[in-house]
């Protein structure tokens, strides 16, 4: 367990040291023999598949789960009681970040896990998980969550779906159409949102046998081709009142609490997709010649091998960093509690903010990560017959699954600035301090004997950003900056680079006094690398956000504090690039 608990978004007022983090280097011996089970899954099973994944080859995603059961991939958050494993977030995350690497069957494995089983984990009755859990957890049964509808996309409670007793009381008579529904052709167990008598939202476990519900076909994607998306269409489709999950018209709590770990397992996953496909960058770029010699001798390929593999640092000590404040949370509730897991999912949505900022982060490191590698390949990457035009294709969902990243983004600030109204954070005494600083003459300088001195003075003044254009933007709009969409996306872009720059900070902090020397400067070099990205992207937002919330003398006096509070240092950049890139090449992979 970490020195302290940390509440979600303290990062932003709080400053955390490197016993506050948990890495990957601190993973336990079982912990990566889950993940050599996952990988080697995806080596033997997977791979080899793909392509007839591609062209949805009848029951073969469904046998995938199987022997994905049987590996005991699918039981890891699941109770023991039932099959499952009832292991930590950290080891789940490190089962979907190698998962990851398995193209479109991992989108198949998160959708089962994650946002199919979970919800009966976490608010199904003893009977209900009795009848349905252990046979999701092996993998005979397959599952699938149908929240989104053809009108109701970013708004998940806008769906009209409907239920309505039957005159004999044993049935919900459910009506209407679900749209995009991940496992949709194959899935035995439906959890579906709708509302009882059109107003109650509330979520019902639905067998794929009953009696009006019917499949739709196909839909034909852009990317990920391999697994499976329909519509599922109701009408009068007779559920059992008994298979009503949690309380009538309380649906929303199941949805939104279940996206917050769909949300943060899909860091993962992407950023085990993002290894991936910058491997097989690497490996192209030493094989590929031109002018006579190896593409990866130009400071061109070298520059974008090296910005990549940085990002991948932090997205990977984010989404780590997220997972050990998680688990230290829920490690402080006794698992004989009474109304264990709804203590569990408050746990978990106590880091809402973190989550939305892993899903958000890790995707656009993805598609950055993408996009580069098709341009490594010149016009290879273009062709089909090379794996960087799949991954190009396949990538573009997740910046649209699990909410927008647009959705996501607002929720952060949003999120922040609601509990600071309901005095669970303390903002308003950290804003008031941060314009205490932005009115005083300087900064303290860095100290330089301190390793990582640029990047940690660097860190406070960040902070102070966030905190001196938020308090600008309440002063500015009040009660209705909730409206103010444009403000809010560029707050969160700021708080979102906070936390990637915190965690790969305190991770190099944490692992540097325990490695040899290439190695610590390896770290320091990622460090130095995204540090220097991810300012130069937060200044970029915060000078936005100070246009949108102030004029005139205000205005002057926030965008010279943006300049003095993105200052950064970042003395040795260029050999840090070439050092980075160079760990990369060396082994055609990423190299931490």
């Amino acid at each position: 367990m970490a020195a302290r608990l940390f509440k979600g978004a303290e990062y932003l007022i709080s400053e955390a040291t490197k016993d506050d983090v948990f890495t990957p280097e601190d993973f336990t011996e079982e912990q990566r023999q889950i993940a050599r089970t996952a990988e080697q899954f995806v080596d033997e099973e997977v791979r080899p598949v793909l392509e007839r994944l591609e062209h949805q080859e009848p029951g073969l995603a469904v046998a995938l789960m199987r022997k994905a059961g049987e590996a005991g991939l699918l039981m890891i958050d699941a109770p023991e009681a039932y099959g499952g494993l009832a292991l930590d977030k950290a080891t789940s995350m490190l089962a979907a970040e190698r998962m990851g690497a398995g193209g479109a069957f991992s989108v198949s494995y998160a959708a089962h896990s994650g946002i199919g089983t979970l919800p009966l984990v976490y608010y199904g009755t003893e009977a209900q998980k009795d009848r349905y859990l252990g046979k999701l957890v092996t993998g005979e049964w397959s599952a699938a969550y149908c929240l989104t509808e053809p009108e109701a996309g970013s708004d998940a409670l806008g769906g009209k779906a409907s239920a309505t007793l039957s005159p004999d009381g044993r049935h919900y008579l459910l009506e209407g159409t679900k749209q995009f529904i991940t496992n949709g052709s194959f899935a035995d167990l439906f959890t579906v949102f709708a509302r009882v008598d059109r107003k109650h939202f509330t979520a019902f476990l639905v067998e794929r046998t009953t009696p009006g519900l019917t499949v739709g076909p196909e839909e034909k994607k852009l990317g990920i081709k391999g697994s499976s998306t329909t519509s599922v269409i109701f009408e009068g489709a007779q559920v059992p009142v008994e298979n009503v999950l949690g309380e009538i018209g309380k649906g929303h709590k199941i949805a939104f609490n279940v996206l917050n770990v769909g949300r943060f397992k899909l860091g993962a996953a992407v950023t085990g997709a993002a290894k991936l496909a910058l491997g097989t960058g690497a490996a192209y770029a030493n094989a590929r010649k031109q002018f006579g010699v190896p593409i990866a001798r130009f400071g061109a390929i070298q520059e974008k091998v090296a910005d990549l593999t940085a990002a991948l640092f932090a997205a990977e000590s984010l989404v780590y960093r997220l997972a050990g404040l998680i688990d230290d949370r829920l490690a402080t509730i006794p698992k004989d509690t009474p109304g264990y897991y709804e203590a569990y999912q408050q746990g978990i949505e106590e880091y809402a903010i973190e989550c939305a900022v892993a899903k958000v982060f890790c995707s656009e490191v993805l598609a950055d990560v993408v996009d580069e590698v098709v341009q490594i390949h010149g016009g290879y990457g273009f062709i089909q017959e090379y794996p960087a035009e799949k991954y190009y294709r396949d990538e573009r969902i997740n910046r649209i699954f699990e909410g927008t990243n647009e959705i996501n983004r607002l929720l952060v600030p949003g999120t922040i600035l609601r509990r600071a109204l309901k005095g669970e954070l303390p903002l308003q005494r950290e804003v008031a301090k941060a314009m205490d600083a932005l009115l005083s003459p300087s900064l303290d300088d860095a100290d330089p004997s301190r390793p990582f001195a640029a990047e940690r003075a660097a860190l406070g003044g960040l902070k102070r950003t966030f905190l001196v254009l938020a308090g600008a933007a309440v002063q500015r709009h009040q009660d209705a900056l909730k409206d103010e969409q444009e403000v809010l996306l560029a707050l969160a872009d700021v708080a979102i680079q906070v936390f990637a720059i915190e965690s790969a900070l305190l991770r190099a902090e944490r692992i540097s006094p325990r490695l040899a020397e290439s190695r610590r400067a390896d770290v320091a070099a990622a460090v130095k690398v995204h540090t220097f990205a991810a300012v130069e992207r937060l200044a970029s937002a915060a000078r936005r956000a100070a246009f949108y919330v102030a004029e005139g003398d205000t205005l002057a006096a926030l965008l010279g504090g943006v300049r003095r509070f993105t200052r950064y240092d970042a003395t040795g950049l260029l050999p840090a690039k070439r050092r980075l890139a160079a760990a990369t090449l060396e082994i055609e992979r990423y190299p931490f």
